[in-house]
């Protein structure tokens, strides 16, 4: 981990997962069907904006969960891929990862630079038409959309693709911008 101030850059060995959670509002009970959220759009905005936007920047993946009802949670135990499954397609996919990095100093898509992301990286042609929308409206900022080309590398990876193309990329932004489940 690299953290570079005004005159002075320390780079600290260190690779971790953060993972965050927030309620929706003050109450918590926004997103709750069978609860009334007391909250105005005031109070909500005034409670979110509490997260700094150089903080969600650097954030990957936002995902906001929605209530699940126990009907859902107890059909859910048939459409689970098995742990097995899973490990196969990531371990397929950072295979990728590592043949395409081969002969560079980056062993994952995490540590490719934005400049070589832009430069030797590239997705597949028109791939970024949604991102390149998403920052004319000011949705996304140009660290914001580093993260969402490396998230789409990582995406390409795991469905076996060559390159980033526009559903990547589009999966890429939705969960950068955060994308409900």
């Amino acid at each position: 981990m690299v953290i570079a101030r005004s005159g002075l850059t320390a780079r600290f060995p260190a690779r971790f997962t953060l993972v965050l959670a927030a309620n929706p509002c003050p109450c918590a009970r926004s997103a709750a069907a069978d609860a009334a959220c007391t909250c105005t759009p005031l109070m909500k905005r005034r409670y979110m904006a509490r997260l700094s936007g150089p903080l969600l920047d650097r954030v990957d993946v936002k995902v906001q969960l929605l209530p699940v009802g126990r009907a859902e949670l107890l059909s859910d135990r048939q459409l689970t891929e098995p742990s097995t499954v899973v490990a196969a397609r990531v371990r397929e996919a950072r295979l990728r990862a590592a043949r395409r990095l081969q002969g560079t100093r980056w062993r994952f898509n995490a540590e490719i630079p934005g400049s070589e992301l832009r430069r030797t990286f590239r997705p597949a042609p028109g791939a970024l038409v949604p991102l390149e929308r998403a920052m004319d409206l000011g949705q996304i900022s140009a660290r914001g959309a580093d993260r969402v080309i490396r998230m789409s590398w990582t995406l390409a990876d795991l469905a076996g693709e060559d390159k980033p193309r526009l559903s990547e990329v589009g999966c890429a932004l939705g969960l950068w911008l955060g994308a409900g489940l």
